[in-house]
């Protein structure tokens, strides 16, 4: 697995908890020297409107540092999604999310939709048509799941339990392509207060599984919630040594 990764993500780009210093460092701290690391391209505004309007690209415009750096996070989603599709399944460590960003609104930190603009990228091509998307996030992804919501080929789940989690992936077999919002604000040390470090690992486990088992190994997963510093990086990193588990 290899991790999608700009240096501009360090940047203190905005004024809220997922743009906060040190953020990106303890995620790196953890996975530098255990992954291999490439730097993403910036997605250009044809890739944004597949999945936003005019209106919405021309909002984000008009905040030239913010536009920049999420240029670069909706790259940094289309790159592994695309070396997904290779057999390399990779972790897009890129922010801001994107989770919250609907076709034409956006709020909790997001502004534009990276899984769902990778997602459109590579189904556009015509090389997958059934998606899976797993968000693992504390809340729900509403502009993921309002830019999806008549398709019947891309399916959205917001994990509440890792019981749900196995009958969701049990249902959905046919899939091509699994794409992953990995949040980790549930942790029992973050907002969510509900899982362990471990978990998260499980969770991974289950994902790269059933991909491999169902989906010809095609899975990537883009960071989105986690804002606890002091456990965030080990929990990346245990989701992580789940994707890679057989």
């Amino acid at each position: 697995m290899k991790v999608v990764f700009h240096n501009l993500f360090r940047s203190v780009y905005d004024y809220d908890p997922a743009a906060a210093a040190g953020r990106m460092d303890c995620i790196v701290d953890e996975l530098k020297g255990r992954y291999e690391f490439v730097v993403p391209y910036q997605a250009s505004d044809k890739d944004i409107l597949l999945v936003h309007s005019q209106d919405h690209l021309d909002w984000v415009k008009e905040r030239s540092t913010i536009y920049e750096v999420a240029l670069f996070s909706a790259g940094g989603a289309i790159m592994a999604a695309e070396m997904a599709l290779q057999g390399d399944p990779a972790f897009a460590l890129i922010r801001p999310p994107g989770h919250h960003a609907g076709r034409d609104s956006c709020w909790g930190f997001c502004w534009f939709n990276n899984v769902a603009i990778a997602v459109e990228k590579i189904r556009d091509k015509g090389t997958v048509r059934k998606v899976i998307i797993v968000d693992t996030d504390l809340h729900f992804g509403d502009g993921t799941d309002n830019i999806f919501e008549n398709n019947d080929d891309v399916n959205y789940y917001n994990v509440y339990n890792i019981k749900g989690l196995g009958q969701f992936l049990s249902l959905h077999k046919d899939c091509d392509l699994i794409a992953v919002s990995a949040g980790f604000d549930k942790h029992k040390q973050d907002w969510g207060f509900i899982y362990s470090t471990e978990d998260f690992f499980t969770m991974g486990s289950m994902i790269s599984n059933h991909a491999r088992k169902y989906c010809n190994g095609r899975f990537f997963a883009v960071l989105e919630g986690g804002y606890n510093h002091h456990v965030l990086g080990k929990n990346v990193k245990a989701m992580l040594e789940g994707f890679d588990s057989k």
